[in-house]
């Protein structure tokens, strides 16, 4: 989950990372009080979760706050890349800025490990120094259980070549970022610029947090959520315990494991493209549990995109053996109707693996009018995608 940037702040400011107070607000108004209580003048910043706001126009500066009022009005409702601005953050004016620079800690994968980037060019893409200087980028590979002491901090200074009047202060910065990252269970903390400012203190004025939404039962993020953007259809299907995303298609896809619906998307694309470029229309993994409950939640969840023409059901029986599928399938249809759901689109259900034969004969025998059986992955798929062009 990427948190905006006022939410990377509050959660900075958390474990003593220097900021620059500021508040969010989403109505112009409200940044006239903001602005005197700041002292009169304030940075008015589009709050959208992507780069390049300065550029866009999503960044400005208020010496009033009338004009910071002004300034909101601008902001507020602008398309920044695609990023409609719905709040904005009303910051306090930096001092002097002096110098920029660079630091973030985030998860290598590719190597198994953590990573620490930092340099004293800051304030820009960090790709487009690394590409045009990667000299200036340091790249600290940081031990797991070790993590950031003092002592590892001062490495990271040294590597990245920090001058030495703010070595102490940005080795600081370094201890409590990595604290941020750890506490927080995060993917990645950065903060672009760290600044140097008149006084010689180094400030975050910018930052950018993700956190692994595999850690969200250790801690309260429900009000970092952005609910404003969030998907209709994945909200709800996140309050089923499902594991959905929605996609640019019209053939639904229901799958027990991520590798299986990630190949059945693949197969379904390529079926699509001889019935004019039917695609997929979602992801979903149902897990190793295929109950009647489960497979009633998500077909609910499926038949309310009025995007999908057609429901395609792979299932492989393992743990889970296709007659308990096959049962959850007839049951889950039956939930639905009783529930009230107008059930019209055609499913089309591949079963293999364990017990296969016995969750076909369930379902010939259930001889549900919607319900069409198909042995074949590739079968299967592309008679989906055909129903779907059909429509």
């Amino acid at each position: 989950m990427d948190l905006f940037e006022y939410q990377a702040r509050d959660l900075f400011a958390k474990h003593d990372v220097p900021v620059l107070a500021g508040e969010v607000i989403d109505t112009p108004e409200a940044a006239r009080e903001i602005t005197e209580r700041l002292g009169g003048k304030s940075v008015v910043k589009a709050q959208v979760k992507v780069g390049g706001r300065g550029k866009a126009g999503g960044v400005k500066l208020a010496a009033t706050p009338d004009e910071a009022v002004a300034r909101a009005t601008d902001i507020l409702g602008m398309d920044i890349k695609g990023h409609t601005v719905h709040k904005v953050m009303i910051a306090e004016t930096a001092p002097e800025i002096l110098e920029e620079y660079y630091v973030s800690f985030l998860l290598d994968r590719a190597n198994r490990t953590f990573l620490s980037i930092a340099s004293v060019e800051g304030g820009m893409e960090i790709e487009e120094v690394a590409a045009t200087r990667p000299e200036a980028v340091a790249k600290i590979a940081i031990d797991a259980i070790d993590g950031v002491d003092e002592a590892k901090a001062r490495e990271i200074v040294e590597a990245a070549k920090f001058p030495a009047e703010v070595a102490d202060k940005v080795a600081n910065v370094l201890v409590k970022l990595w604290d941020t990252f750890i506490k927080s269970d995060a993917l990645l903390v950065e903060v672009n610029p760290l600044a140097k400012v008149a006084s010689g203190e180094v400030i975050a004025l910018d930052g950018k947090v993700s956190l692994d939404d595999n850690a969200e039962f250790r801690h309260d993020w429900d009000e970092l959520h952005d609910k404003a953007a969030a998907n209709p259809l994945e909200a709800a299907a996140k309050e089923k315990g499902l594991n959905y995303v929605k996609l640019d298609g019209e053939v639904g896809i229901i799958g027990n494991g991520a590798g299986l619906v990630m190949s059945t998307l693949d197969v379904v694309a390529y079926a699509g493209e001889k019935h004019g470029g039917v695609k997929p229309a979602n992801f979903l993994d149902i897990g190793g549990g295929a109950s009647a409950q489960v497979m009633a939640n998500g077909l609910e969840i499926i038949l309310g995109d009025p995007d999908v023409k057609s429901v395609f059901v792979n299932v492989f029986g393992g743990i889970t053996a296709c007659d308990e599928v096959a049962n959850g399938i007839v049951q889950a249809l039956k939930l639905l109707e009783d529930r009230g759901e107008k059930v019209e689109k055609p499913l089309v259900v591949r079963l293999d693996g364990n017990n296969a034969e016995l969750g076909r004969k369930i379902l010939t025998d259930a001889a549900h009018p919607l319900v069409q059986r198909v042995d074949t992955m590739d079968g299967a798929a592309d008679k989906a995608a055909e129903l779907a062009a059909a429509k």
